[in-house]
């Protein structure tokens, strides 16, 4: 098959449509493997960061984007008129929530938009956002078939579930298995064979709809689970039981068991949005997602219960919320990245403000947050600097700082991510 051929022998244009946590490493990892990609983003800051061999995603050092360039195998655009000379597009949009929790899958629309006006024959398209079981077939294939191509024979449609973890040194985008699913059984196969090229290991399963629910089956598996050990640390702290050294103890079993940690909240853009959109799918269907919605329910409700720590810890040395100093440490929804989508230290800030809280906030990955928080931020981490709040609360728990420096300096401390393990101190207060 002619794609075929032009996709094993690296001549195959590949285009990326978003150009963000998933979608650049995705297409610098297509260049490395010696194919021209170029890359469409929205955004013509970004657009401009990275002709300038700039690069804003963690995961991409700005070299690989510089020498993709100067060896004519990448280029960012804003103008998706390049589709027409494009073999293969894959589609790295967000997925956002709604307000009222349900999926918002606009952003795959534009770009299947984009793609309407400049499918051609033979043409491959992937989706890799996260989405509900049905997207693909039933959204974009009838756009896409409504000029008359045909799937499988004219056009080629398949789905494949981003797996990018931000910030994780030993997995990436080549050596993480690539599950993909598609339409037909030729869509499966040159998706397979594209991926192939790039990705240590291909998983093809049977469908489309099998590929989307498999990403959604991950996330949703730590997403109850996550809620399953904060709700073991709610029922621990009113029995009086360190819940740290209770999963501690339970790991040391070989089998049967998977350690997780509770934490102040879930953060970043999958796991706590994708669950609810296999539980809005489900209620279409007539079925019931207890766990799905019990889960999010008990993980939503941890910045109020760590708010509820702080007042506690500060009522311990007879002050209020109201007029206290309090520090909220490291603001990105995990430990060394820069990502603050969905992190629950925003919602602890917003909470502390309205009880009348001088909130501050420190984090050496983060330049910045919405200006709609009443926080400021603090510039250096010192013992000095850190002796003038009443009290601090490590919400992510960065390696590169040193969270030690707190149990001297003064503040009451809740610790929600046991940074300060095996530091007994009186005036820390472990999640």
């Amino acid at each position: 098959m002619e794609l075929i051929q032009k996709i094993e022998s690296r001549e195959a244009h590949l285009a990326v449509i978003g150009l963000g946590y998933v979608g650049l490493p995705l297409a610098i990892a297509y260049a490395k493997a010696g194919f021209r990609v170029t890359g469409i983003e929205k955004s013509a800051d970004k657009v401009a960061a990275l002709e300038q061999g700039k690069c804003y995603v963690i995961d991409v050092p700005a070299a690989d984007v510089r020498s993709m360039q100067a060896a004519g195998r990448f280029q960012a655009t804003t103008d998706p008129a390049v589709l027409a000379s494009a073999d293969s597009v894959n589609i790295c949009v967000p997925t956002p929530l709604s307000k009222t929790r349900d999926p918002d899958i606009s952003f795959i629309q534009d770009a299947v938009s984009v793609i309407e006006s400049h499918l051609h024959r033979p043409m491959l398209v992937i989706l890799e956002s996260t989405t509900y079981p049905g997207t693909t077939e039933e959204v974009i294939l009838p756009r896409l078939s409504a000029g008359g191509l045909r799937v499988g024979e004219d056009f080629f449609l398949a789905f494949s579930p981003e797996r990018v973890d931000p910030g994780n040194p030993r997995y990436h985008t080549t050596n993480i298995p690539k599950v993909v699913g598609g339409v037909t059984p030729a869509c499966t196969r040159i998706a397979g064979a594209l991926y192939g090229q790039v990705m240590e290991s291909v998983v093809p399963v049977s469908s489309v709809r099998v590929a989307e629910t498999v990403k959604l089956l991950e996330n949703t598996f730590r997403s109850v689970n996550i809620g399953l050990v904060n709700e073991i640390a709610l029922v621990c702290k009113s029995l009086d039981i360190d819940v740290w050294e209770v999963i501690e103890g339970a790991a040391t079993k070989p089998f049967g068991f998977m350690p997780f940690y509770p934490g102040p909240g879930l953060g970043g853009h999958c796991i706590p949005i994708d669950p609810f959109y296999l539980s809005w799918k489900a209620k279409l269907a007539g079925a019931e997602a207890r766990f799905i919605e019990l889960a999010g329910q008990i993980n939503s409700s941890m910045p109020k219960h760590v708010v509820q720590l702080v007042s506690e810890a500060l009522n311990g040395r007879a002050r209020a919320v109201r007029g206290s100093r309090i520090l909220v440490i490291g603001v990105a929804y995990k430990a060394g990245i820069d990502d603050i989508r969905e992190s629950p230290a925003l919602d602890i800030i917003e909470l502390l403000a309205q009880r009348g809280a001088e909130v501050s906030w420190y984090d050496p990955h983060v330049a910045a947050l919405p200006a709609a928080l009443a926080a400021a931020r603090l510039d250096v981490w010192s013992r000095d600097e850190l002796a003038g709040f009443d009290a601090a609360v490590i919400v992510t728990a960065h390696r590169s700082v040193d969270h030690t420096l707190l149990l001297d300096a003064g503040p009451v401390v809740v610790d929600t991510r046991n940074a300060l393990k095996g530091h007994a101190a009186a005036n820390v207060t472990r999640l």
